[in-house]
């Protein structure tokens, strides 16, 4: 059902905290937060704890939008290996955007030094979730060392990620396929 109303002033701070966090950092200030969502730092603490329980919040509620980005569309039709490249697919295509600044919770995971922190842990989450995946379809697809594939696949997805949201590597010439087709043959995955 489609509604008129504004979003609730809960919902404005995930906003803001979930654009302004991917585009600067998690550093960004309540301040900053705050005015973005226009709502008052009072309304803010009555809402959430702290700035970090609201980040937390904000990552976690992109969790489903994420994983639904990176999942094949057929999952049932599509081979262990389809799934798996077109999870690279997904990157290399979210890599070309104008706003692209890398995976989220890779952003979180490195920015954040306190091991404790609320969002840290959503992040390792989700990494852990992807890895799994990996690690499953692995399985599936016969890897001679599904646990160690899954990691070097990790691996290549965070640092092309990584080097994508930095600008310092392009995507669109399949670099991240190739290596992933290579590793997926090299561990003797059907």
């Amino acid at each position: 059902m489609a509604t008129t109303e504004k979003a609730s002033p809960r919902d404005r701070l995930l906003d803001a905290a979930a654009r302004l966090s991917y585009q600067d950092g998690v550093s960004v200030g309540i301040e900053a937060l705050c005015r973005a969502a226009g709502v008052s730092k009072r309304s803010m603490y009555q809402l959430f704890d702290s700035k970090d329980a609201m980040l937390a919040a904000s990552l976690e509620r992109r969790i489903p939008w994420y994983e639904a980005r990176l999942a094949h569309p057929d999952p049932e039709s599509a081979t262990p290996r389809e799934r798996i490249l077109y999870v690279f697919d997904r990157l290399t295509q979210g890599s070309q955007e104008a706003d692209y600044h890398g995976c989220p919770y890779l952003a979180a995971l490195v920015e954040l030094k306190d091991p404790e922190h609320p969002a840290r842990e959503v992040a390792r989450q989700v990494k852990e979730r992807l890895a799994a995946a990996f690690r499953a379809d692995a399985e599936r697809g016969g890897a001679h060392d599904p646990e160690l594939l899954a990691r070097q696949l990790l691996l290549v997805f965070d640092g092309a990620s990584a080097r994508a949201g930095a600008g310092v590597e392009r995507l669109d010439d399949g670099l991240a396929t190739v290596t992933v087709t290579a590793l997926m043959d090299a561990a003797g995955m059907r």
